[in-house]
């Protein structure tokens, strides 16, 4: 099949874009530097917000998988989250609908659903904000009779660069070079997902006839405390301090105004704290049974990710 993949370079777009060619299919990757990318398939250069580029790049494919998101705790001007995180889905489904394209896979995140315990999603960051809003769009076009799959995976993981979308990367890596001040909701749990683990789903919702509605592909449940656990073991590095919620929102409360004031990232916001407050633990068996969903354990996710830093060295960026 020939299948659009937005977002295809980023951290799990560019795995699912690998494991489509791995299977014999042939990929189209849309993304604002695809050509650069070398990843393989078709190049395509554009931006999720130009649904003429993206009309273009979905001429002749077979199936969308929709992963284009701008995943940051913070931007100064909060507006290009709904562009990218709203406008591109609602893109994407026009551009589907009027090519008559069969299958568009979706993909969403935990944080667009509840925390466990609670009956509605939490006041979050513009991120987490702008995909409760797509999530609420995309439930909606399925009940109007997309040909649409929604995957919401767990906290992805894996080798790969340690941007924004590989959290996981970023921890380990900055408690490897001394960079990590400490755990906020150390005790809390969460879905480690490994990151191929992820991308096969998103392959096998192209290629099952069948896949229908929304699957959450989240991986192994534990504390984020088990990640460092499990790197100890392995490397016998000491575990990072845990640092208590009260601490960690006058720091995000400072980081704020500092990001205001100056227009740089903080490292760390209210909102943030707040997600990090909360378990998000997921339960993966639908994906399981119908999408022959794998999970792969902590111990095998947390191996590989440290032998991919220790590859590329230590890092002073």
């Amino acid at each position: 099949m020939r299948v659009l993949v937005t977002g295809g370079t980023g951290y799990l777009g560019a795995a699912i874009v690998r494991e489509l060619a791995s299977r014999g299919h042939q990929p189209v990757i849309f993304a604002r530097r695809a050509s650069s990318a070398g990843l393989p398939g078709v190049p395509i250069d554009g931006d999720i917000r130009d649904r003429g580029a993206l009309a273009r790049a979905a001429q002749a494919v077979d199936a969308i998988i929709h992963t284009a998101a701008l995943v940051s705790i913070w931007r100064e001007h909060p507006r290009e989250f709904d562009d990218v995180n709203v406008g591109g889905l609602h893109n994407v489904l026009a551009v589907a609908r009027a090519a008559g394209i069969a299958r568009v896979v979706y993909t969403s995140t935990f944080l667009a659903l509840p925390p466990n315990g609670s009956h509605g999603p939490i006041e979050g960051n513009d991120y987490q904000r702008t995909k409760q809003r797509a999530r609420e769009e995309a439930v909606r076009a399925l009940a109007d009779g997309s040909p649409l799959v929604i995957l919401y995976p767990g906290v992805v993981y894996g080798p790969g660069a340690s941007t924004e979308g590989n959290l996981v990367g970023r921890l380990l890596r900055d408690h490897r070079d001394g960079r990590l001040p400490g755990l906020v909701g150390a005790s809390r749990l969460w879905s480690f997902a490994y990151v191929d683990d992820v991308a096969s789903a998103h392959v096998e919702a192209v290629e099952r006839p069948e896949a229908r509605g929304e699957y959450l592909v989240g991986g192994v449940n534990a504390p984020q405390m088990r990640l460092f656990e499990v790197a100890r073991a392995l490397t016998g590095t000491s575990l990072p301090r845990r640092i208590p919620l009260a601490a960690a929102r006058a720091a995000g409360a400072l980081d704020e105004l500092r990001a205001r004031m100056f227009g740089r990232t903080p490292l760390i916001t209210r909102a943030t704290v707040e997600i990090f407050s909360h378990d998000w633990s997921m339960d993966s068996s639908r994906a399981m049974r119908e999408l022959g969903y794998h999970v792969t354990s902590l111990e095998t996710g947390v191996a590989s990710t440290l032998a991919a830093l220790s590859q590329h060295g230590h890092s002073s960026a």
